[in-house]
């Protein structure tokens, strides 16, 4: 019977900072899938919607990581399709770190510049009637706006 060799003490932790990563976002996923953004009180509303009636980029997340954790993607989409997708690509980089300990995934900055101007497009449309569609009014319960 062949022995196959362990893994060097370096490779094995390499890897404990991505999944130390891995559980404390497991964690607050969790958290938000057992206490419902949906019902009123368990979470501040979103300051900018509060005090000037627009949407920020992040209003419905917490909807939508609920809906993804409970196992309702289209819900999720309705919700936030922003933070879907950048929970998407934040898993495949994830993984990206996991198989590759060694070169953690830094973005570049080109990759900065266009995440922000995609959050403020996002931001811009979803603020017009073009838009309605994404915004969490549409997407989850009417008049439930607790809980960005």
């Amino acid at each position: 019977m062949p022995r196959t060799a362990l893994p060097a003490a370096g490779a094995v932790t390499a890897r404990l900072l991505p999944l130390a990563a891995l559980v404390a976002a497991g964690a607050g996923a969790a958290y938000v899938g057992r206490v419902d953004p949906n019902e009123s009180g368990h979470y501040p509303p979103c300051p900018l919607l509060r005090h000037t009636g627009l949407f920020c980029p992040g209003c419905g997340g917490l909807r939508a990581v609920h809906a993804l954790v409970t196992g309702d993607p289209l819900t999720a989409l309705g919700a936030n399709a922003a933070v879907v997708g950048g929970a998407a690509v934040l898993a495949v980089l994830w993984l990206g770190w996991f198989l590759r300990p060694a070169a953690p995934p830094l973005p570049a900055p080109g990759h900065v510049r266009w995440a922000a101007a995609l959050a403020v497009a996002f931001t811009v449309v979803r603020n017009t009637p073009l838009g309605a569609a994404l915004t969490p009014e549409a997407g989850g319960p009417p008049g439930v706006l607790s809980g960005m």
